[in-house]
């Protein structure tokens, strides 16, 4: 018995709008997440583990669909849960200034993914109810359109804006020319403790000294760098400049002895599997150079002045070995930060570089997009309070005892089919790479050269992902349903895999040789996204295979929980992987770990029909 659509409206009224409104806050906490903490100084680390704990409401989103589907009505719970994601992302703009932005904006970004996985239930609930089944078949390319443009909004436009207003906002730019001489003199500045800073008069600016650098081509003495280095390092962490990265969790767990094997893999991972980062066994190496920075007065009481510095243009035998990221506040602006500079060992002609100090106001930048998102939630609530028909009443004497014997039987159902726990593994295992370089494809676009990423800014990660990334992995996605359609799924199942799979390596080429031409860079994202695209499509067959039979929608929500499930777990550990083995080998690591999705290939229980277009 169909439900009677009372006050019916035309479906191009709330079709588009519900779809788009159902993208935009899972690219925000998925993918947007990643790349707002990255520019706000987070660690790969703990951006990884914890916006992959973010993944957990869609893990879990089959076992509260009952209560959506019993309690109120789905229009409620559309318009209720697009007021809290508007609230939820003004809540985030609102915490991104403060001290402890990452524990506060994380919170409120949990309450977006569980509004966000609630939201997902009751439209697409609301879409069978509110159309035919014709309209139903019709509409569904409609629907798939409005969440690719979400998904394009949120991984190109919002960067590409919050790129704009970083570039916009702050202090002005500085340029530092660094060159190599022949010249036999080397000229140091003077020890950063014995340098004098005093307030400038104008508006807050970035200052340098030297203003340029020049570095004699005679090498020094290991010993003598080892110590112009380890000097710059301590200084920059004593004052404040920089975290040390090991110092503070080895100081909390040192205290506790069962933490110990932690320490012993870590040390095992990077000794055996780490990039090497000091010449071994050379007297002496590459010579350097040291450029300090201050601010022209003191900052505003509260206020923090985070100052990158990279690479703009030039020679990469002219490399930054520290100093890329200053935290500059009220109490340290008038102490010198020290960058180190050093030529290659082998390097034995005259070369430049050109180097960049950006200091634009991150957290502003990032809080005006989040506003922007939240005035648009708003919006669509109050659209949607009108726009969507009504299309059920509130079943105020539901069962509750009959609901959950039936929910429970269709799990029962589900873990009983033939070869489940193959299938299962099919599900966890197909993106095991994939993954985890989720995670960390954004953050190696963002981070500096000298950290082993390519220095792109916020906006033109937005365009590579939002733009060239999201056109290729259409229309890979397209091919794939094609093909699949007309030769069946099994015959394209391991040419989906290889695709899906193969393309990661492009990471492992840009990372070694870290171009600069743009050009380039997109079209090796488009080539790893086309694949992920294409391959994908054999992901979701499969997964609609699965659940055909009694229960297909129920038990179709269960492998989309399975298909959460296998991107959480392996991108919870991949930054901390990353950071211990550096971005060259995480990228190999990645690659090597797609080996267990062939694998499981030769034993998945699947229909050589199935997928393929019936005769009439």
């Amino acid at each position: 018995m169909s439900n009677e659509v009372k006050n019916k409206r035309s479906p191009w009224l709330w079709v588009p709008s519900l779809y788009y409104a159902e993208g935009i806050p899972y690219v925000v906490v998925m993918l947007v997440s990643v790349i707002m903490y990255k520019r706000m100084g987070i660690s790969n680390t703990d951006i990884a583990l914890y916006t992959s704990w973010l993944y957990l409401p869609w893990v879990i989103k089959p076992l509260w669909s009952p209560i959506v589907d019993i309690l109120r009505t789905k229009k409620f719970w559309i318009i209720t849960m697009q007021l809290v994601i508007g609230g939820a992302l003004g809540s985030v703009a609102l915490t991104l200034p403060l001290p402890n932005f990452f524990k506060f904006s994380l919170m409120f970004l949990w309450l977006l993914a569980f509004s966000s996985a609630t939201h997902d239930i009751a439209a697409d609930g609301f879409y069978m109810l509110g159309l035919t089944k014709h309209d139903q078949a019709w509409f569904v390319g409609i629907r798939s359109t409005f969440y690719r443009l979400a998904m394009i909004t949120g991984q190109g436009l919002l960067i590409i804006l919050a790129g704009y207003l970083e570039s916009t906002t702050g202090l002005q730019d500085v340029n530092i020319n660094i060159q190599s001489l022949s010249s036999k003199p080397i000229v140091q500045p003077i020890q950063a403790s014995q340098l004098t800073i005093n307030e400038l008069e104008g508006e807050l600016r970035i200052i340098s000294i030297p203003e340029d650098i020049n570095i004699s081509l005679n090498q020094i003495t290991k010993a003598k760098a080892d110590s112009i280095l380890n000097s710059a390092k301590n200084w920059n962490i004593e004052k404040g400049f920089a975290e040390d990265p090991k110092s503070k969790t080895m100081q909390e767990e040192a205290k506790n002895n069962k933490a110990s094997w932690k320490y012993n893999l870590e040390n095992f991972i990077r000794t055996n599997f780490g990039e090497e980062t000091s010449i071994v066994d050379r007297k002496t190496v590459g010579n350097m150079g040291v450029l300090y920075f201050y601010l022209s007065k003191k900052p505003e009481s509260g206020e923090t002045i985070v100052v990158n510095f990279g690479r703009n243009s030039g020679d990469k035998n002219i490399s930054l070995i520290e100093g890329t990221r200053f935290v500059f506040t009220e109490n340290n602006w008038n102490i010198p930060a020290a960058s180190v500079f050093q030529l290659d060992n082998k390097l034995d002609y005259t070369v430049s570089a050109e180097y960049r100090a950006t200091a634009g106001n991150i957290p502003l930048s990032w809080s005006i997009t989040f506003f922007i998102l939240a005035a648009l939630f708003v919006f669509f609530f109050l659209y949607h309070r009108f726009a969507l028909p009504v299309v059920e009443k509130e079943n105020k004497n539901a069962d509750l005892s009959n609901v959950f014997s039936e929910f429970f039987k269709t799990f029962k159902l589900f873990f009983t089919k033939d070869k489940i726990l193959v299938s299962i593994a099919f599900l966890l295992l197909y993106r095991l790479g994939e993954s985890q370089l989720v995670k960390l494809a954004s953050p190696f676009l963002l981070d500096a050269q000298e950290a082993g990423g390519l220095g792109l800014t916020t906006g033109q990660v937005g365009f590579v992902y939002g733009t060239v990334g999201i056109l290729m992995l259409t229309l890979g996605g397209i091919l794939g349903g094609f093909l699949a359609a007309k030769q069946g799924l099994k015959y394209w199942l391991w040419w989906m895999a290889i695709a899906i799979n193969l393309p990661n390596a492009v990471y492992i080429y840009l990372s070694y040789a870290l171009p600069d031409n743009f050009f380039f860079i997109n079209l090796a994202v488009g080539i790893e996204q086309f694949g992920y695209g294409f391959g994908f499509t054999a992901y979701m067959l499969y997964m609609i295979a699965i659940a055909d039979g009694e229960y297909k929608t129920a038990h179709f929500a269960i492998a989309t929980a399975f298909m959460a499930l296998g991107m959480m777990i392996p991108g919870m550990t991949s930054g901390w992987l990353q950071e211990l083995i550096g971005y060259q080998h995480f990228f190999i690591w990645v690659v090597i770990a797609t080996i267990p999705s062939f694998i499981i290939l030769k034993f998945i229980p699947l229909d050589p029909n199935f997928g393929k277009k019936e005769e009439a």
